[in-house]
């Protein structure tokens, strides 16, 4: 597979299963992040491995939160989210170490989370491994984020799920690159996506 395969075929995926990366192979995926874009070099990404007995801890930290959110949750999503979260291979909690104080405005600082992140799902299935992004309501529960290490002003960004991805790959039909471009002319563009 060359690189542009690899980043033109990689996709989410939630149907995973053992193993998941070992040590020596999560280290050397994580490391790729340290190679996105960081203005400031803050470096505000933050990664908390959760695997093994953590996974049904963490699930039921998940449900309190959910619960704290909404006490009305509905009880298929607390299940739901019960058992992908105590039985996903290996799961990683996004962090954000963000510092509102700094010159470097806080909205730049999130995105080199998000593209620390992207290289970490490229690396994934560049090594055989799947993952999937997730975030929901829970995301923005900052007791949640404090339990598992990101107090104020520090947040989560959400959470990744990581194994061996079982059956083929998704392969969904992405759009055309041309429907999100446009050729600056001097004047306002438009984009086909935006036509309706």
């Amino acid at each position: 597979m060359t690189p542009m395969d690899m980043l033109l075929t990689r996709a989410s995926c939630d149907h995973l299963a053992d193993p998941a990366p070992s040590e020596t192979q999560l280290a050397e995926i994580l490391a790729t992040a340290m190679r996105a874009p960081d203005h400031g070099k803050l470096r505000p990404w933050r990664y908390v491995i959760i695997q093994g007995e953590a996974r049904p801890v963490m699930a039921e930290r998940i449900i309190a939160s959910m619960k704290r959110l909404d006490a009305e949750a509905p009880e298929f999503k607390i299940e739901k989210r019960r058992k992908r979260f105590s039985t996903m291979p290996l799961i990683l909690a996004l962090g954000m170490h963000l510092r509102p104080d700094h010159k470097i405005p806080l909205w730049e600082q999130e995105m080199a989370v998000a593209a620390a992140t992207m290289n970490v799902l490229n690396a994934l299935h560049a090594t055989g491994f799947g993952g999937v992004w997730v975030s929901g309501d829970v995301v923005e529960d900052p007791v949640l984020a404090e339990e598992i290490g990101f107090p104020a002003p520090h947040r989560l960004a959400g959470f990744l799920f990581i194994g061996t991805p079982q059956g083929d790959l998704p392969t969904p039909k992405r759009p055309d690159p041309a429907e999100f471009t446009a050729t600056w002319t001097g004047k306002p563009v438009t984009f086909a996506a935006d036509r309706t």
